[in-house]
């Protein structure tokens, strides 16, 4: 993958966390501040917990951070997939936004 390849890819993954975190606003209580600077959306949860997704460009990798830990996403050519096998990242930031939420939330491409 070239480096604009990986930022394209990257850039519409970010574009689409915001997006659901604005669905998500809208058809939830959920109350998610997103906020992005550059290549990084952090999202705020009502108990004051964050997840922060970042771009790590010379690596072609997004980064996740939540409260159960850090995880590296590489792209495929289908999805961002967990460099680790963990899983792919759509279903791994629903399941930790539901935790640090209480509540069940579906983020999604």
């Amino acid at each position: 993958m070239t480096d604009l390849e990986f930022m394209d890819q990257a850039e519409r993954l970010l574009a689409g966390v915001e997006t659901c975190c604005d669905r998500l606003n809208d058809d939830t209580d959920a109350d998610i501040d997103n906020q992005r600077v550059g290549g990084m959306v952090t999202l705020t949860f009502a108990n004051r917990s964050q997840i922060v997704i970042n771009l790590q460009k010379p690596l072609h990798e997004v980064w996740l951070a939540a409260r159960c830990g850090g995880f590296h996403y590489r792209f495929d050519g289908q999805a961002w997939q967990d460099t680790k096998g963990q899983g792919e990242f759509w279903e791994s930031l629903s399941r930790y936004a539901s935790e640090q939420a209480c509540m069940a939330l579906n983020f999604s491409a």
